[in-house]
């Protein structure tokens, strides 16, 4: 059976600092609540333990992931929560020792004897968690979830590694690889846009396909325009200091704007020679990868620490290649990117956990790469080679975070992931695809087998590369 992967699965907006770290396990927290309201138990808990397993453990504390637990456990929702109350929920929880769970009632919670970090790994997946509700008889309910990436949580069973047992796509053009995607393109005679929003509308209404892709990108905007505006250190340690913020200054001087869609239309004013172009598009992504580290609002583009390149990309795009560019573009650039993850989704992996970074930054390369192709005016066979390119030379990308945090070296990760996508959409504007040599499904494919062959160190634990070899103390 195929399938079915929305846009919206792709592209979700949430809370940084990651997709599989943070997001994934806030999502698992919500799950565990309706598992116990669907039991009719949640009045009978006293007390909520959570275990961590894996690489949740091992950088589950640069990642958020036991903040993210707490929030979950809360009621809070990532989509919608103030940004600004997180720092004072958290807070509160900690000084009382309490927490109230599901908004619905509050019972003792000891965050550091409540949440355990176990760093051996349970055998489904890297990224495993346990929770445990103790009711009043003294009896107990526990619940396991996975975070398989991009804020996807799966229960072990009801999703088998080697055969999905998954509801068939309702789809008009269901798509499990590049080659089929490529095949209804020719049949039809669509762009891929057009196949995606014929997928997107079987499931909802035009207007709302148009809302939510708009409120995707103003959420992307927004997130470049705070991340430019802010300057300072990012929490967790290691002492970064902002960059987008004088970048951005010394771009930009001293126009004049007061708010995202103002300040694009001044950005589009500046002048465009190469140099600036690197650093603008450099600029965008460090902005939204900043906002990620802060605990901001991003959208997970696979993934939250693969979040910026996407937006940078369209933002290139935007000010610099098309000043006329609008809501169409928009929606066609968000529709091929989800579509070309969803592709590697279904044949790889989108978790660092998993594959290392060539599964996020690589992945999203690709993703951008392909949407600026077609809407530069590439062919869908030239849309395909874009994103075969740009992931051919992410292969092999490992997931190092210096002190498990999404800080060094994700940040600038990014920037090199959008530079490469825009090169990745040039090569194959200039390039006949019937002289392509690699199919984009046989990258896919080379790129799973590279992740199962990867050493686990190097995959999101921080016990290699970047993490062993430059320590907190250096920086």
């Amino acid at each position: 059976m195929e399938e079915c992967i929305s846009v919206f699965d792709m592209l979700k907006i949430g809370v940084g600092p990651s997709s599989s770290h943070t997001l994934g396990p806030w999502r698992a927290a919500e799950r565990f609540l309706e598992e116990l309201k669907d039991e009719a138990i949640l009045d009978e808990i006293t007390r909520v333990k959570v275990d961590l397993y894996g690489s949740l453990s091992l950088t589950g504390k640069g990642h958020a992931t036991d903040l993210a637990v707490m929030l979950g456990l809360s009621g809070q929702d990532p989509e919608y929560i103030p940004v600004d109350d997180i720092a004072g929920i958290i807070k509160k929880i900690e000084n009382s020792n309490e927490i109230n769970l599901g908004n619905h009632k509050v019972i003792p919670f000891f965050f550091l004897q409540d949440i355990v970090f176990n760093k051996d790994f349970l055998p489904f997946h890297a990224n495993g968690l346990k929770f445990t509700a103790y009711k009043s008889d003294d009896s107990t309910y526990d619940s396991t979830f996975y975070s398989i990436g991009g804020g996807f949580v799966v229960k072990e069973e009801r999703t088998n590694a080697k055969q999905k047992e998954v509801i068939k796509c309702a789809f008009p053009f269901p798509v499990q690889n590049a080659a089929e995607l490529l095949n209804y393109t020719i049949t039809e005679n669509k762009s891929i846009s057009e196949i995606v929003y014929e997928n997107e509308i079987s499931m909802r209404s035009e207007a709302e396909v148009h809302s939510e892709l708009m409120r995707i990108w103003n959420t992307m905007l927004e997130c470049m325009y705070i991340g430019c505006h802010s300057e300072g250190i990012l929490p967790g340690g290691l002492h970064v200091r902002r960059r987008a913020f004088d970048m951005h200054q010394n771009l930009i001087g001293l126009s004049n704007y007061s708010d995202p869609q103002s300040w694009l239309e001044e950005i589009r004013k500046t002048e465009v020679k190469f140099r600036q172009i690197l650093k603008w598009v450099s600029c965008f992504a460090l902005a939204v990868n900043e906002v990620n580290a802060s605990l901001g609002r991003v959208v997970t583009a696979p993934t939250n620490g693969s979040s910026g390149v996407i937006p940078a990309v369209l933002m290139y795009y935007m000010v610099i290649e098309n000043h006329n560019a609008g809501e169409k573009e928009i929606k066609q650039f968000l529709m091929v990117a989800g579509e070309i993850g969803s592709i590697f989704k279904k044949g790889s992996t989108i978790s660092a956990a998993m594959g290392g970074c060539q599964a996020e930054i690589g992945v999203s390369s690709s993703m951008a790469a392909a949407a600026l192709c077609e809407l530069m005016g590439g062919t869908p066979a030239q849309v395909l080679m874009a994103a075969e390119i740009a992931m051919e030379h992410h292969l092999g990308l490992t997931c190092d975070p210096i002190g498990g945090l999404v800080q060094i070296p994700c940040i600038e990760r990014n920037t090199m992931g959008a530079i490469k996508a825009i090169n990745a959409a040039e090569l194959a504007l200039e390039t006949d695809s019937k002289n392509a040599k690699v199919p984009l499904d046989k990258v896919i494919n080379t790129m799973w087998e590279t992740a199962k062959d990867m050493n686990s160190k190097y995959k999101e634990t921080s016990e290699g590369g970047l993490a062993i070899a430059v320590n907190m103390a250096d920086c």
